[in-house]
Order: C-alpha cells, then sequence, then structure tokens
C-alpha cells in the first residue's frame, strides 16, 4: 500500500508539473540493455539447456533440456516460483503424455495458458525433422493432453519449427528451412513465417513470409514476437553481426505495418561465440537467451538481461524534473526519447503511459553504481540496490534493524567484523566518490578501502587522533589528511572525492569539505573490491568499531551542493 501512495505522489508531482508546460529538448534515445546474467542451478546443468520461454505473469519458466529424468532426447521442463522476486524452482518434467522419446523443445505458451505450442521431431505429424506440436488443458489447474501436431498448412515435409504465439492468441511466428520442398517463397537457409486466425477457435490460414526486410539470404528463426506486437526478435548469421551466431530485432510502429530494418542487439548481448533463441517477458523488461559464452554451466545455457528504458533524457546522471520538462515539450508527440511505456521501446505516442514510466524512476541517480542501504534485518548479505555488488558480511557483525541513522545499520565489533564486495569500480580510469554515516571507530581504524596491489583506504581515521583520512594514492602521493576528528560516538556523514578535472582527492565531513590536495594526484588501477570496515590486508588495528550505515559508491564526482544535500 505505502508504494501505491508513494507512486500516486509522483504522478501527481508530474502532474503538476505538466501543467506549467516547461520547455526542454535533446536528441533521440531509446533503450539499452544491462549486462547477462547465467540463470545457473536448478535451471542450467551440466546438460544443454535451451529454448526458455517466459509465461505471461512471469512466474512459470518453460525450456528444454536433455538432463536425466526426462523421456529421451531433449524434454520440455517449466521451473516455476511464487512471486517474480524470488528465484526459479526445481525444474519439473512436463511428462510423457508432452514429451515422447523424440527431441521437443522450442516451447511457446498461449496468454490464457491453456495452449503450448513446441516443436518435437515426433512420429505422425508430415514433417521429415521436425513439426509444431500442440498441447491443451481445459484449465490451468489441469494436465496437458495429447499433442497433436498442427495442420499440413503449417507442418510440411521439411523442418518447421521455433513457435511464438501472439499476445492476443490469433498470431503464430514459425520458422522454416529453405530445404522445404512444400513451401516456396522463402529467401535464404531459414526464414521467418507467421499464421493468423480470426478467432481462438477458427482454424489457422496459410502462412505468410515476412519478407526480404526481415528475412535474407542467410539464416532467421527461432523468433518471439513481444506482447505488444512491435517487437520481433530473433537468431541468425546474417551479414553485419559478430561474424557467429548473432541475436537480431525487428520493430514496427503498429501491428499494421511493416516490419522495420533488423537491428544487431550488440556486444552487450551477442558473444563470439552463439547466442540465439531469444524470449521477452510480457512487460518488456527481461529478455532470456541461449548462449555457449563462457560463465556457463556446459555448451548451451539459458541467460536473461534486463531491458532498460532510458529515462535520463537529457544524460546528466539524474532522472529530475529536467527530465519531466523534456517529456512536457513532447507531450503528444511521437518523440523516441520520451516514447518509453508501456514497453522500453514505447508505442509512437508521448502519453500517460511514458508518464507512468517515468515516475516508477524519478528522483534514480544512475551515477550511483552502488548503494549499500545496510537495512536488513538478518542473514550475511548486504544488498547492493544500485547494482550488483552485494557485500558479504565476515566475522559476525550485528544488524541493527531500526539503530542507523536512516533506518538500520551494521555494527562492527572492531576486531574481525567486516564486509566485502565484488569490484566496483577502477579508480585510474575516472572520477569517483564514496559516503557513509558512520557512529564510532578509533583513530587507525578503517571505513572503506580497495583491496588488489594499488588498492588502500579511500576514508579512514588518521592513528593518532582519529582524524578523517584518505590513504587514496599514499603510496606515491601521501595521505590526505583532515583536522576534523570523527571518532567521538556522534554520527558523522563522512565522504571521499576524487575529481578527476582538477587530479585533487576531497574529504567532507558533515557535507562540508575538510581537505583538499594542493597538487595533483593520480588515481591507481585496482580491479580489486571493496571491504567496508577494515584496509585491504585486514590489519588487526584497522578493524571498525562502531556502526556504518548508507554507504554510496559513485562513478563521478559529486558538487559541493549536492554533497551538502547527501548529509542533509
Amino acid at each position: 500500500m505505502m508504494k501505491k501512495i508513494i507512486m500516486m505522489n509522483k504522478i501527481i508531482l508530474l502532474m503538476l508539473v505538466l501543467a506549467l508546460g516547461l520547455v526542454t529538448n535533446r536528441t533521440n534515445a531509446d533503450f539499452t540493455f544491462g549486462t547477462p546474467t547465467n540463470l545457473e542451478p536448478p535451471v542450467n546443468t551440466q546438460d544443454s539447456d535451451g529454448s526458455p520461454h517466459i509465461s505471461p505473469d512471469g512466474l512459470s519458466l518453460y525450456f528444454s533440456s536433455g538432463r536425466l529424468g526426462g523421456s529421451g532426447g531433449a524434454d520440455l521442463w517449466v521451473s516455476t516460483k511464487e512471486t517474480t522476486d524470488e528465484n526459479w524452482g526445481t525444474p519439473v518434467n512436463l511428462g510423457s503424455t508432452v514429451n515422447s522419446s523424440a527431441d521437443d523443445w522450442a516451447p511457446s505458451l498461449s496468454p490464457n495458458g491453456l495452449e503450448l505450442f513446441f516443436t518435437s521431431k515426433r512420429s505422425g505429424g508430415p514433417g521429415g525433422f521436425s513439426d509444431i506440436c500442440l498441447a491443451t488443458r481445459a484449465s490451468l489447474e489441469d494436465d496437458w493432453g495429447e499433442p497433436e501436431p498442427l495442420g499440413p498448412n503449417i507442418n510440411t515435409s521439411g523442418f518447421d519449427g521455433h513457435p511464438s504465439i501472439s499476445s492476443d492468441g490469433l498470431e503464430l511466428y514459425f520458422c522454416c528451412w529453405d530445404d522445404n520442398v512444400d513451401r516456396s517463397g522463402g529467401y535464404g537457409t531459414s526464414d521467418i513465417w507467421v499464421t493468423s486466425r480470426l478467432s481462438l477457435s477458427d482454424p489457422w490460414a496459410e502462412p505468410v513470409n515476412l519478407g526480404a526486410t526481415v528475412n535474407s539470404s542467410a539464416f532467421e528463426g527461432e523468433q518471439d514476437i513481444s506482447a505488444d506486437g512491435l517487437c520481433l526478435f530473433f537468431s541468425g548469421d546474417r551479414s553485419g553481426g559478430s561474424g557467429g551466431w548473432d541475436l537480431w530485432v525487428t520493430a514496427r510502429k503498429t501491428k499494421e505495418e511493416p516490419w522495420g530494418n533488423p537491428v544487431n542487439l550488440g556486444p552487450e548481448i551477442n558473444s563470439s561465440g552463439t547466442d540465439g533463441m531469444a524470449d521477452i517477458s510480457d512487460d518488456g523488461s527481461i529478455l532470456f537467451f541461449v548462449s555457449d559464452r563462457s560463465g556457463g554451466d556446459n555448451v548451451f545455457d539459458i541467460w536473461q538481461v534486463p531491458i532498460i528504458p532510458i529515462i535520463d533524457f537529457n544524460g546528466d546522471g539524474i532522472v529530475d524534473s529536467a527530465d519531466v520538462c523534456i517529456m512536457v515539450d513532447h507531450w503528444g508527440t511521437d518523440n523516441k526519447l520520451c516514447d518509453i511505456g508501456p514497453m522500453p521501446w514505447g508505442d509512437d505516442i508521448v502519453d500517460v503511459q511514458d508518464l507512468i514510466v517515468l515516475a516508477e524512476h524519478l528522483f534514480e541517480d544512475y551515477r550511483l553504481i552502488a548503494h549499500w542501504a545496510l537495512d536488513e534485518k538478518e542473514g550475511s548479505i548486504a544488498c547492493d540496490s544500485a547494482g550488483e555488488h552485494d557485500c558479504t558480511l565476515n566475522g559476525n557483525p550485528f544488524w541493527q534493524s531500526t539503530g542507523g541513522k536512516a533506518n538500520g545499520a551494521i555494527q562492527l565489533d572492531g576486531i574481525d567484523d567486516y564486509m566485502s564486495s565484488p569490484f566496483v569500480l577502477d579508480p585510474a580510469k575516472g572520477s569517483l566518490s564514496a559516503f557513509a554515516w558512520i557512529k564510532g571507530g578509533a583513530p587507525g581504524q578503517v571505513i572503506i578501502s580497495q583491496t588488489g596491489e594499488f588498492g588502500g583506504t579511500w576514508l579512514g581515521t588518521n592513528p593518532s587522533e582519529g582524524k578523517l583520512m584518505t590513504g587514496f594514492s599514499d603510496m606515491y602521493f601521501g595521505a590526505l589528511e583532515s583536522e576534523s576528528v570523527i571518532t567521538d560516538g556522534q554520527w558523522h556523514h563522512v565522504g571521499f572525492v576524487y575529481d578527476m578535472s582538477t587530479f585533487h582527492r576531497r574529504l567532507y565531513v558533515d557535507g562540508i569539505q575538510v581537505a583538499e590536495d594542493a597538487t595533483a594526484v593520480s588515481g591507481m588501477p585496482s580491479d580489486g573490491g571493496l571491504y567496508i570496515g577494515t584496509s585491504k590486508d585486514l590489519e588487526a588495528a584497522s578493524f571498525f568499531s562502531g556502526m556504518i550505515d548508507d554507504v554510496r559508491i559513485y562513478n563521478v564526482a559529486l558538487t559541493a551542493e549536492e554533497i551538502e544535500a547527501l548529509a542533509h
């Protein structure tokens, strides 16, 4: 309920700004991809796992696998979870009614969950290699019935497979190899086709080739249609890619318009290996795919990557009133920069759908690359709300769920308690800022350090008086010390900034700058992670004794005004 109230307050704020008619401008943008992650066990195994398909509610993941426990060859499996925030459960085989002794793969679930389309090499159909089959059930609680091959206008004597059903259930996309003697009109090794029906009870019409814009003389297939019908993701080895099997996307403004030129998803998604079998979630936020890239369990694994709308319209790293102004200026237009909803690629008009998406991200700071709020109540992990740098608790730190400066905090004993994170940033490649609330501590103790040969203390106290200092690059340039004692048992907001525009280090206490270099200092390269509450070498005297709260790492040098706002 509180989340809904906050969301409504944001939307009301945006509507008030809209009424002001503020104006600004910037060039077009669209969406970007996050970092691909492996689904790991129990979904991925040492056997090849592939052809993922996420259910409309995001709580069931259908896929194919040759793991033990199946009916022979590749089988269809499903992994489920109760909420979208949970991990995937142990996969369950769909059983011998659906799976055959031959290969069964590439599932696609209808919007109502009562039809399951998939590819099969089982006998009984017209296909010389594979057919598209359909299993149905009367309700979501019932078991799947015996699968049947689709009609002869879809299945032929050649390869027909990789079905993808549209969100209204009235279009079925699939691919067909060009050596199919029973289907003419193709362009290459494999083409993408679509068939339609007037209603869920009507038969499928004669398939139509998607044409020369989408299909080339190479392979196109393993496609998936987005829920809004405006984006089609597919795989292939067409020219313009990485030289291997890549993922592509083609888009159209409306369902009635033709498909546009396919675009390669780029090096963020496509590796030097084989990448394919895309499947996009119904809300357009996650793309699942299959890859044999390094970092997986075996030859082929299932991966996922977030699809992120570009909300920071003016590129200043913060979603704020300036971005609202840009949306206001383009209200009612088809400006791609502000057309961010309901899917990340928009719907060809800047309207309330885009307003809702903007409201969900309002006041986010994309320069913040790690943020440990330390509001947990239990467990051995401190979650990073800004990225993927969760901290591991070492020793036996004590969660202070209500004793922090802002909600909870972590209590360190000064003996062996500390937190460790994976690599966050290389301090030699750009400016950075690090801030935390602290209470307690003693002379010579460390608040934040970076591990590695050239790592060092980002924030700590000097050994004699407990004054705030930084040992960043001190092996060549010496430490920078302030005159501010922060070990007096009171809460203090402490910070360190390395500004590459001046090559100076700066220290802050409670929003006020308390020290700055007089000469240039270079940032030392490091690929090590961070320690919170001790030095990089775990020196006995460096373990912090007291409470630490709300640790933030930025990939820019914050301004004095921004730092003052953080402290207050």
